[in-house]
């Protein structure tokens, strides 16, 4: 289906769905529940998966938290970081995950909760020192989906941030950041 650069918006659309459905169906299969944190896609994430049916039985629901102190009040990301480096930063992607998966947390899920966040710059121009088009993407996966390390006070879950360099429209780059995140996840849930 070709790059994602030299992909339409249709074809774009139509890989994300099959990464949707195969996130989900392994997902379901194993247990495990999906919550997302998103900034710059604005709910464009949590409706890749919606879009499929029986998403019902994995995704959870999605915190778009937009405004940077949003990011701070509702998922807890460190205030101190946010006035330091701003939104866009791997760390901040990091902790928008984790806290996602724990914002979502219910007893009878357990620890199966794949938080996932996205933060970066849209454009069409730089925010402040940050181009148009760099954006991180974040992912928290529970231990036994992952090969996680375990501690004494229990299992870790593989935490990590991935950075893009894309380019496009806004819209593209918003569409485009949805395609990596639900790329990504795939290989690790492989």
């Amino acid at each position: 289906m070709g790059t994602v650069s030299t992909m339409d918006e249709r074809q774009l659309r139509l890989a994300c769905d099959d990464a949707a459905v195969r996130i989900l169906k392994t997902c379901e299969a194993h247990s495990a529940k999906i919550a997302c944190a998103e900034s710059l896609t604005g709910g464009l994430l949590a409706d890749a998966f919606v879009r499929i049916p029986g998403a019902s039985h994995v995704f959870l629901g999605s915190a778009v938290t937009y405004d940077i102190k949003a990011k701070a009040s509702i998922l807890g990301v460190d205030h101190d970081l946010l006035e330091r480096e701003g939104a866009v930063h791997p760390e901040v992607a990091r902790q928008m995950a984790a806290a996602t998966a724990k914002l979502y947390a219910q007893p009878e899920y357990g620890e199966r909760i794949i938080g996932l966040s996205t933060t970066g710059v849209a454009g069409p121009g730089p925010d402040g020192d940050k181009p148009a088009g760099l954006v991180y993407i974040g992912f928290s996966i529970p231990a036994e989906l992952a090969g996680g390390a375990t501690s004494a006070s229990g299992v870790n879950p593989r935490i990590e941030a991935v950075e893009l360099r894309l380019s496009g429209t806004r819209e593209s780059v918003r569409l485009q950041t949805v395609f990596n995140v639900l790329k990504h996840l795939n290989g690790l849930l492989q």
